[in-house]
């Protein structure tokens, strides 16, 4: 999966968040709860996991993610980007002024071994 290399690069924290109601407007993002924080290597390790999603083709469901990821940069003053995840239909939507049209929308194969790893850190987050 591809990410915005020059964001990824000012990462200093990722935050976790539980995805429970659709957006208020069509094309907005979904919202949810904060339920973990990774920063330093822990955020860096995660980036390299996205990083490593192998790609897969669309499956529809209607998209409804249930997890999404917004990375701030050091003054965590704004989200460089938000990456919302459907394990159902294998998409994720890039949000946000860091993240180019083009990566907008992806596709994963939520059965690999990276998917799972990634989606047990998701979990773990939430427990």
């Amino acid at each position: 999966m591809l990410l915005p290399a020059e964001a990824v690069a000012a990462t200093a924290l990722i935050e976790v968040i539980r995805l429970n109601a659709p957006p208020a407007r069509p094309g907005r993002p979904f919202t949810g709860d904060p339920v973990g924080h990774w920063a330093g290597a822990e955020a860096e390790s995660a980036l390299s996991l996205i990083e490593s999603l192998p790609g897969s083709g669309q499956h529809r469901c209607g998209f409804h993610p249930g997890w999404a990821l917004r990375a701030y940069e050091a003054t965590l003053s704004f989200a460089l980007f938000e990456a919302q995840f459907c394990f159902s239909c294998q998409e994720v939507r890039l949000h946000g002024s860091d993240a180019p049209p083009a990566l907008s929308r992806q596709f994963f194969d939520p059965n690999s071994p990276q998917a799972q790893t990634f989606l047990a850190h998701l979990r773990g987050c939430a427990q």
